[in-house]
């Protein structure tokens, strides 16, 4: 039998090491592995740590265009079958480097891509940036974002070994959401500007 593959793409704004948010990455990333398996469909997972890229990220905004290892993530990220974006929360809202990322990005990259959004912050007060902060900046991208998102307080890693806790529960069900999705869709990248115009030899033949 024959097996299908896909790309997804880790974005991970976690500031320190060992982080939080990097780890509901990959436990996000995990639980969508596991329910591709379970279409047959194998996935092949790269993690970006934007903390590693702050430096790329800001001379692009400088300049207006990405280089060095940026330039590559980028096109890593936009030729992905599906995306997990993950950020600690300052102040009620995803962080600086983390919107700093997405602003250096084409406005049309993320069009129609499969996209599963979790936070990490100190208390559950938060939660609710996820819908009024993240999910509207990735709707303005044209992004098909799941309908779970992820929020980790300090409080929830408590249980997280207890598969059937809250926060488990959470993380398996928006994994089998993006794997849904991501299994239904493959990105053939962006359409070629020149797909439609003859060639010399068609030109010279007329």
């Amino acid at each position: 039998m024959s097996t299908t593959t896909r790309s997804l793409v880790v974005v991970t704004a976690g500031l320190g090491r060992p982080s939080s948010t990097r780890l509901l990455a990959d436990r996000l990333a995990q639980a969508t592995v596991l329910e591709l398996a379970d279409r047959g469909v194998t996935a092949e997972v790269t993690t970006v740590e934007l903390r590693d890229l702050a430096h790329d990220v800001v001379n692009a905004m400088l300049t207006g265009f990405p280089s060095g290892a940026l330039a590559g993530v980028i096109e890593q990220l936009t030729a992905a079958d599906g995306v997990i974006a993950v950020s600690p929360l300052f102040t009620t809202t995803y962080s600086g480097l983390f919107k700093s990322f997405v602003d250096v990005l084409d406005k049309d990259s993320l069009t129609g891509m499969p996209v599963l959004l979790g936070a990490t912050g100190g208390t559950a007060r938060h939660s609710l940036a996820l819908e009024y902060g993240m999910r509207p900046l990735f709707t303005y991208l044209r992004a098909d974002v799941a309908t779970t998102t992820v929020f980790a307080a300090t409080d929830d890693w408590a249980g997280a070994g207890d598969d059937t806790g809250p926060l488990p529960a959470r993380i398996a069900r928006a994994g089998r959401e993006l794997a849904e999705m991501v299994a239904a869709r493959r990105n053939d990248g962006p359409p070629d500007p020149f797909a439609d115009a003859p060639s010399f030899a068609d030109l010279l033949g007329s």
